[in-house]
C-alpha cells in the first residue's frame, strides 16, 4: 500500500513537472508564432512593391511604423531628403505619384536578413514635365516588430 502511494505520488509529481513544461513550451510556441507574424519576409517586400505599383497610399502606409523615415534619393543633403513620421512619408510618396503619375517598379528582386532588407527594381514612368524615366534603383529597408522603420532609396544617374 505504501509502495503504491509512493508510486502515485511520484507519478503525480512527474505529471506536474511535465504539465508545467508543456505550459512553458506552449508559451514558447506562442512567442515564436508572434515573432513569425511580426517578421518581414521577401514576400512582404513584394507586397509593398505591389502597393506602390497600385499607387495605394493607404496600403503602403500600413507597412510602416508610426516613427518611420524615408530618405528620398534627391535632396539638399548627402542622404537626399529625409521625411520622418507617417504623415511626412505619406506626403512625400503622394508627391512622387503626382510628379510621376504612371510610375511603375518592375524587374524586382528582394532580400531580407534579420531586421534589414534590400529591394532592387527598375523604375519606369514619365514626369509631369514629359521626361521619360527608365532607371535602376534600390531600397535599403530597416524593420522593427514587422513594420518598416526606414526606407532609404537610391536611383542610378542616367546621363544621355
Amino acid at each position: 500500500m505504501i509502495k503504491q502511494s509512493l508510486k502515485i505520488g511520484l507519478l503525480t509529481v512527474l505529471l506536474g513537472f511535465i504539465n508545467c513544461d508543456n505550459k512553458s513550451n506552449d508559451k514558447k510556441l506562442q512567442t515564436q508564432s508572434n515573432q513569425q507574424q511580426m517578421t518581414v519576409t521577401t514576400e512582404t517586400l513584394k507586397q509593398v512593391l505591389n502597393a506602390f505599383n497600385r499607387h495605394d497610399l493607404d496600403a503602403i502606409m500600413e507597412y510602416f511604423s508610426d516613427d518611420c523615415s524615408f530618405d528620398f534619393p534627391r535632396g539638399p543633403e548627402a542622404y537626399g531628403q529625409r521625411f520622418i513620421g507617417k504623415a511626412q512619408v505619406r506626403e512625400a510618396l503622394a508627391g512622387r505619384f503626382k510628379g510621376i503619375p504612371d510610375v511603375h517598379y518592375g524587374d524586382d528582386r528582394h532580400w531580407v536578413a534579420g531586421n534589414m532588407g534590400v529591394s532592387e527594381w527598375t523604375l519606369i514612368g514619365t514626369t509631369t514635365s514629359g521626361v521619360k524615366l527608365n532607371v535602376r534603383g534600390c531600397d535599403l529597408w530597416e524593420f522593427r516588430d514587422g513594420k518598416i522603420t526606414r526606407k532609404n532609396s537610391y536611383w542610378k544617374i542616367v546621363e544621355r
